[in-house]
């Protein structure tokens, strides 16, 4: 996303679409290298051992769509692209690139982060806009699922966000970045407020067996929620060149087989409706 715009008058330059791919680019190459472990947490709300390998088709979509855009609009800068088309494309990528539950989830938390984003033109990206689009993808997720279930992804993006906006109005001063800040002081501080976000996210994922009845029996945590710990850990490293902040491992699921409520039907599937002026409550239950 454009990190300076606006009335800031600083200079904007695809250079900033091409930092937030690699932010994304970081998210995806660090859940990749801990995918198979997500999967074997993988137990609700089926434990069919896929929750990594979705989540990270729904990332790749993403960074897919950001390559398409650079490839179309190249020579271009993000005001001239419009950062309310790139949001909106991404949302979409996420959105129809999803697989599963925790792929569609993960689409809605990038939506939702996506959405404040774009609400705020000329506004710096700091630890303030960073906790304002956590809080926002946190709501859009919950808004998302039918009965949400408290000890999921869920439960750790919103304590990610409150932990991000908790430390903000403590030190409101301290968050606030100025309309000249370096650009490689703006990542140290967005990174700082992340790995923060990624240490609550950490402490969220530990509590999920008491939370959820399904995860205590066997014997994991979250794996949505710890692969999320995984992404934001994977932006933080890309900010700062370095290596991501240390995660706990986990033993996996006291499964053997996939297990599915029914003998009959064994797929999943996704389909998109699209229009103009729908309101889903209208549809949601006929449907």
């Amino acid at each position: 996303m454009p990190l300076h715009e606006g009335d800031r008058r600083v200079v904007v330059t695809d250079t900033n679409l091409l930092r937030f791919r690699v932010a994304v680019a970081g998210a995806l190459a660090h859940l990749e290298s801990r995918r198979e472990e997500v999967n074997d947490l993988n137990v609700f709300p089926v434990a069919d051992g896929d929750t990594g390998d979705n989540m990270a088709l729904t990332l790749r979509a993403v960074l897919e769509e950001l390559d398409d855009l650079q490839g179309a609009d190249e020579g271009r800068t993000i005001d001239e692209i419009g950062r309310e088309e790139i949001v909106q494309s991404v949302a979409r990528a996420a959105l129809l690139g999803a697989r599963g539950n925790s792929g569609v989830i993960l689409s809605q938390l990038i939506r939702g982060a996506a959405e404040e984003l774009v609400s705020r033109p000329g506004q710096l990206i700091d630890a303030t806009l960073i906790g304002a689009a956590l809080a926002n993808a946190a709501d859009r997720a919950y808004a998302s699922v039918r009965e949400p279930a408290e000890g999921t992804i869920l439960t750790v993006a919103r304590e990610m966000a409150h932990k991000i906006v908790t430390d903000v109005a403590h030190n409101p001063e301290h968050a606030r970045l100025e309309p000249t800040t370096d650009r490689r002081e703006q990542d140290r501080a967005i990174a700082e407020a992340l790995e923060r976000a990624v240490v609550a996210g950490q402490d969220s994922v530990k509590r999920s067996p008491e939370l959820l009845a399904a995860l205590r029996e066997a014997g994991v945590v979250d794996a949505g929620g710890y692969g999320l710990t995984i992404i934001f850990a994977g932006v933080v490293a890309a900010l700062r060149g370095d290596d991501p902040p240390e995660l706990d491992h986990h033993a996996p699921a006291r499964i053997t087989h996939p297990e599915h409520s029914s003998g009959t039907y064994h797929f999943c599937t996704n389909f998109a409706v699209t229009g103009s002026g729908l309101s889903p409550g209208s549809f949601i239950a006929p449907l």
